[in-house]
């Protein structure tokens, strides 16, 4: 579904992502790991187009640039690791909003497929007692679940997520990579997400790109990438010996 050839982003001298390459085939779940300052979060901002770089990205076999931008949105839907809102939109009226690149003109009403969508979208997150709160009374959890909803909505064909479980406690965590998780099951679909915790990458992900200082380290089968031996050389720590210390605070 999308290939990624030789990606680089540079801000002057400082290289950021160094030559990665990458593609995500329909029905997976790529994951992006790696230490702060890794590169994760840029390679999701240079495919929706949010920095320059070079190399190529490709959306079945076609140029990701080459698609005019309420185009790419049908294709392409991102969840941002933070998202700030000080406007008092009801939690309908946000969920909406991902039908816009559907939508024939500026003040064009939502057809019935448009409804159908958006209607399916806030049953699978579980906010149909909120469509009438304005988004600023919502708590961290609810407010993700939101923008989360309205990406469900867009309908895209790649969802790229930065940090989906960022700041959320235990249950919204579980609930919202389970949410993705069923969202996936439909065909014609794929995920890509920058995930920190390394336990959630391998419970949900088939996929994973180890990054390192902008450069790929692995990339493959989350099981054949997230070795010991990979984790050791990125990390500069036993991370399994970290790992089962603190699983054994729980035996």
């Amino acid at each position: 579904m999308l290939e990624v050839k030789n990606l680089t982003v540079r801000y002057g001298k400082l290289t950021i992502v160094n030559n990665v390459s990458f593609s995500v085939k329909e029905g997976q779940w790529l994951m992006i790991v790696g230490p702060n300052g890794a590169g994760k979060s840029t390679i999701i901002n240079a495919i929706s187009q949010g920095v320059p770089y070079t190399g190529d990205v490709y959306f079945a076999d076609k140029n990701i640039k080459k698609y005019k931008a309420h185009d790419r949105a049908k294709i392409i839907g991102v969840l941002a690791q933070k998202n700030f809102v000080n406007y008092s939109f009801t939690v309908q009226e946000v969920v909406r909003l991902g039908r816009y690149c559907y939508a024939p003109g500026i003040f064009s009403r939502p057809n019935k497929d448009d409804e159908e969508h958006i209607l399916k979208a806030i049953e699978m997150t579980g906010l149909s007692s909120l469509l009438h709160q304005p988004v600023l009374t919502l708590s961290g959890g609810e407010l993700q679940r939101v923008f989360l909803a309205q990406l469900f909505a867009q309908n895209p064909k790649i969802l790229m997520l930065d940090e989906p479980s960022n700041h959320l406690d235990l249950l919204y965590q579980k609930q919202t990579f389970e949410l993705i998780q069923e969202w996936l099951k439909t065909p014609g679909r794929a995920v890509i997400s920058v995930v920190h915790d390394l336990s959630l990458a391998k419970a949900y992900g088939k996929q994973a790109l180890l990054l390192h200082k902008g450069k790929a380290k692995g990339l493959g089968s989350i099981h054949q990438v997230l070795t010991g031996k990979n984790l050791n050389t990125v990390y500069s720590m036993d991370v399994c010996a970290w790992m089962r210390s603190k699983l054994e605070q729980w035996e």
